[in-house]
């Protein structure tokens, strides 16, 4: 029964993952702006609310079995809370520098009601700016996103199947989000990429270089 209901929350997970890759690509985006033109300004908060009524419905629907994994005694369950806690910080500064209300869609429809969207911009307008937790990893809210769910002083059985779909979603979703980044930005993306690691700070794969040889700005958007 376990394994039956772990393979379903997988399943759903995927399903989940699927929807939000397939509307989140430029593919998808460039065939909804050759129909609705300006209008796809509207498109980002439509995802973001599409996205969240379906992560409602996966953990309405998901099977939870009354399984724990493991149940931290003291002094370790105050010293995982107390990471956790510092990982909540790490993602507070690395999504400060994010601009939010792109992200969420509301400068989009700003600047469509003011007759300024451009249709090549499709849902977001994307700008590279370097600075701090950027300069970390490529992906710091993703890093911090999993730091902050995996550091739990007790852990459920469906928690951590979530947990481990989540962590190989951030990744895949890396590479997805850094080839749309690379059409943006062509070279001066590339260069980043060499320079800083993808989620794991000071990764041997990354041959990184002095992080002062990329321009830096305010934030990577």
């Amino acid at each position: 029964m376990i394994a039956v209901d772990t393979f379903i929350i997988i399943l759903l997970f995927t399903l989940f993952a699927f929807s939000h890759t397939l509307l989140a690509s430029n593919k998808t985006k460039k065939a909804i702006a050759e129909k609705l033109g300006e209008k796809i300004a509207f498109y980002r908060v439509f995802y973001n609310l599409s996205s969240l009524l379906l992560l409602i419905v996966f953990y309405a629907v998901a099977p939870k079995p009354n399984v724990i994994v493991y149940d931290l005694q003291f002094p370790f369950d105050i010293i995982t809370f107390a990471l956790q806690v510092l990982s909540l910080v790490g993602l507070v500064w690395a999504t400060r520098l994010i601009n939010l209300k792109e992200f969420i869609g509301l400068s989009q429809i700003k600047r469509y009601l003011s007759g300024e969207y451009k249709v090549e911009d499709l849902d977001e307008k994307l700008t590279l700016k370097i600075e701090g937790a950027f300069k970390i990893v490529r992906h710091p809210i993703y890093l911090f996103s999993i730091l902050f769910l995996g550091l739990r002083p007790t852990m459920s059985l469906f928690y951590l199947v979530m947990f481990l779909c989540i962590v190989v979603y951030f990744y895949v979703g890396s590479i997805f989000e850094e080839r749309k980044l690379v059409e943006a930005f062509g070279d001066k993306y590339r260069e980043y990429q060499k320079n800083i690691p993808r989620l794991v700070p000071f990764a041997k794969s990354c041959r990184r270089k002095p992080v002062s040889k990329i321009d830096s700005g305010s934030s990577l958007e």
